[in-house]
């Protein structure tokens, strides 16, 4: 299995020396599928400000948000594109449980997606 750099964005309890790192926003090409990478994107048909522009300039095929902590994975009609919001890997939150979505993209298609939680107290 080929691992891809990883990419990152900042959130918005992040501190300084992070903010002074990381974007807000993150567009990148992984093989034929153009990614769109925030923190605060919210959800296929209630997105944040500016998002829905953003997705149909640059034509994107995957959106990756978190900031409300609750797993989702949609498909948006609108825009033709899969929506991911991973819930929350950290232990700070409300959450109940940290979760991860892993997935494999093989040319223009998204597939293979895996959901995985974790207790907290691991």
């Amino acid at each position: 299995m080929q691992l891809k750099p990883v990419r990152a964005v900042v959130g918005n309890i992040d501190g300084y020396p992070l903010r002074q790192m990381l974007p807000l926003v993150q567009l990148f090409e992984v093989e034929k599928v153009k990614v769109l990478l925030t923190h605060i994107g919210g959800y296929p048909g209630k997105y944040a400000a500016g998002i829905g522009a953003q997705l149909q300039a640059n034509q994107t095929t995957l959106f990756i948000s978190g900031h409300s902590h609750i797993l989702k994975v949609m498909y948006d009609p609108t825009y033709k594109l899969l929506h991911i919001n991973p819930g929350a890997a950290g232990r700070q939150g409300f959450h109940k449980v940290r979760t991860l979505v892993r997935f494999v993209i093989d040319q223009d298609k998204i597939k293979e997606l895996e959901i995985k939680e974790i207790p907290l107290n691991e």
